[in-house]
Formats: structure tokens, sequence, C-alpha cells
């Protein structure tokens, strides 16, 4: 099997929470296989940043402030994708948020369906809009979900609250989408990248000061965003009759 990023230049990839860490990582490292990149977050100021310090390299990085949880933000987001850039060949949905000081026996309504709405519905939208354009355009593209080892296995950590749950609804929402491309006859990959824990803004100050955070530390256990970026490259990299389901990475 050859590795190579060469069919991808030139090609349109979106990534989605690309303001930092994981999404930020990716979206920089595509941009240096040229690709240009459309990067979706909040954080306008922090994704202009990252276009400038990419200027130059083989691809483009265009930044678009949107909000993942609000369904117009990322409808109006992908109507510009597809206005001035071509098609879509490439999907990460990045963007999450993982409290780690809720409880369900006594968790804020209103934070569960924060999470709902950016771990799940952004996720769903966004993919509907993606495998939309891919289809129209016949693109043989690749979509990738960053999930979470919480998405296979509820670990025992108190206060992950309904974050668990969020990224169990991912892990079957890129089978069932597998299920249905495959009765569609359609050739876009599917792939579900599932992280142990990472030093990322995503891990509150509070969780880094916990006993578990420390012993992962101590035990070099913690990744770095650059490890999930090379999942990432990896399984992009893959030939178009390679496909790589789920993606572990403790």
């Amino acid at each position: 099997m050859v590795l190579s990023m060469d069919r991808w230049a030139g090609k349109v990839a979106v990534v989605t929470g690309a303001s930092s860490g994981i999404g930020a990582a990716i979206a920089e490292r595509l941009v240096e296989y040229g690709l240009k990149v459309a990067a979706l977050a909040r954080r306008l100021d922090r994704l202009e940043s990252l276009a400038k310090k990419l200027s130059g390299k083989k691809g483009k990085l265009f930044p678009i402030k949107t909000d993942m949880t609000k369904e117009e933000d990322i409808l109006n987001a992908f109507k510009y994708v597809k206005g001035h850039l071509s098609p879509i060949h490439i999907l990460i949905n990045n963007a999450g948020i993982m409290p780690t000081n809720s409880f369900i026996s006594d968790g804020d309504t209103k934070l569960w369906e924060n999470i709902f709405k950016l771990n799940v519905i952004g996720l769903s939208i966004a993919t509907r809009e993606a495998v939309k354009d891919m289809m129209a355009n016949n693109v043989q593209g690749h979509i990738i979900h960053i999930n979470s080892v919480v998405g296979h296995q509820v670990l025992d950590f108190p206060g992950l609250s309904v974050y668990p749950a969020s990224k169990y609804a991912v892990t079957a929402l890129a089978e069932t989408l597998r299920i249905e491309l495959n009765s569609l006859k359609l050739k876009i990959k599917i792939t579900s990248i599932s992280p142990g824990a990472v030093d990322t803004e995503l891990q509150s100050e509070e969780f880094k000061e916990t006993p578990y955070f420390k012993d992962l530390l101590k035990e070099n256990k913690i990744l770095k965003i650059e490890d999930i970026a090379d999942a990432a490259i990896y399984v992009l990299s893959t030939p178009p009759h390679v496909l790589v389901n789920i993606f572990n990475y403790k």
C-alpha cells in the first residue's frame, strides 16, 4: 500500500473547530499538503492569525466565522464554500465541547443541550451538507469524525456527565453513515478517530489538576495535538480502495 496525499492537492477540505487544538493542527497540515481549507470556528481572530501564519504554503486557509451550535451559521458557511471554492472533498468534524465538572445527578440542562448541539447535531448538519455537495459533484470524498475513546467505553471519571453519550452518538453516526453511503453506492469514505486524553484547550484547567490527568502525564500517556493530526493525515493518505473504519488512539 502506497501512502500519499498527492490526490488531495488543490482540493477543498472543511475543518470545524479549526481555531485551536486538534482542528488547527489538522488544518495546518492540510494547507501544507496543498489543500484549500475552509476553517470554521467562532473565533475569527484566531482563524485569521492561522491563515496569516500559513501564507506562502502550498495551499491556503479560508477563515469562516461559524458557531457550530447554530444551523444558520453552518448553512451559511457551506454556502460560502460551495460558492467560492471548488467542490468539497474532505470534511473533518472536529468541533466539540467536553465539560469535566458536570454531573447527571445535579447537572445543568442548558449545558447538556449545548453538548449535544455541538457534538452531535452540529456534526450531523455539517456531514449532511458535505455529503450533498460530494454527491452533486460525484466526488470520491472522505469524512472524518474526531471522536473519543469514551465514545466506545465509559471511563470511571465522575464529572463527564453526558459527554460520553454524545461521543457514543458520534460512533453510531459514523456507522449509520457508512451503511447509508454503501446502500447508495457512493465512494465516500467515513472514518472515526477516537483519541484518549489529548493536551488541548478542550481539557479544562480543573481537569488538568486532577490526579487522573497528572498520572497520565507522569506516565507519558497524554497525546499531543500533532498525534491526532498525524492520524488524520494517515487515513487520508490511504488509496481509494482502502478504508480505515475506526482509529482508536490511546
